[in-house]
């Protein structure tokens, strides 16, 4: 499971070794997207938004809940924020960024960033200490939203922001690298849903420095992996945006709780 696999620098066009290789393994790995300053103000960012959400008591943004978890000196800790882009300048300023528009081609025609669909901009906090409430996630698929509701399955891409230097042993993504070609079938039943956290023999880890950018095919079975170091050391930060294509569904304050976000233990 040795991250062996090519890094790339992302411009505000791809390369032909950049396109195929995604189109090959459902997934690219970026380095150096944003720079250390960038990093510590959207730490930061994060920081207002936790202490302000936890004053208020908000439990849902736009029907998606919160996940609320303890820090490792007891104190309330926002561990997933949903819509964070809505509710700070560092996040919203971050989606200007002229490259994301490169990425558009690997999802197809129409494709845009979903800042105000599904669940926005993610931010996850994850550490492993006794009180947290997350700290792994099991195999998914990201299209098995679309599939639940008997929509047609559009392209949709994972943008992930890393905000933390990780090892191996820190856990995170884990993903097996050309399952986005698979068939329904096996988009459906190749693992338990969510249930499944076992290691597979054909996953890779991908090992990230604060600062870089992935990209993943959301037909692609992955899962996160939880840290084997527990305490400070295990701390990891991360930001989702989903590029989509297909009809424009933008969620608001009125948005009702979908029924498999009903369920804390599955939301990503």
């Amino acid at each position: 499971m040795a991250p062996s696999y090519t890094r790339f620098s992302l411009a505000e066009s791809l390369t032909a070794e950049q396109t195929a290789f995604f189109n090959k393994n459902g997934f690219i790995h970026f380095k150096n997207f944003i720079t250390p300053d960038t990093v510590s103000s959207i730490v930061n960012a994060s920081v207002e938004v936790q202490n302000k959400w936890i004053t208020e008591g908000v439990d849902k943004v736009n029907g998606v809940p919160i996940k609320y978890g303890r820090d490792l000196d007891g104190s309330p800790l926002v561990q997933r924020f949903a819509f964070i882009n809505q509710h700070h300048s560092a996040f919203s300023g971050l989606l200007l960024d002229p490259r994301f528009k490169a990425l558009f081609e690997l999802a197809g025609g129409n494709a845009r960033l979903g800042e105000n669909e599904k669940d926005g901009m993610v931010f996850n906090h994850y550490v492993n200490g006794p009180e947290s409430k997350f700290t792994k996630m099991g195999w998914h698929t990201d299209g098995l939203r679309d599939v639940f509701y008997g929509k047609k399955l559009n392209p949709m891409l994972n943008v992930g922001i890393h905000l933390s230097n990780l090892k191996p042993e820190n856990g995170g993504l884990r993903l097996i690298p050309g399952t986005h070609k698979q068939g329904l079938y096996q988009m459906l039943f190749r693992k338990k849903y969510f249930l499944d956290h076992d290691n597979d023999p054909k996953e890779i880890a991908i090992i990230p420095e604060a600062g870089d950018l992935t990209v993943h095919d959301g037909r692609l079975w992955h899962r996160v992996a939880q840290s084997s170091v527990t305490g400070e050391e295990s701390r990891r930060r991360v930001i989702y945006i989903p590029i989509i294509a297909g009809k424009y569904s933008p969620k608001n304050e009125n948005s009702p709780t979908v029924f498999y976000q009903r369920f804390a233990g599955i939301v990503k």
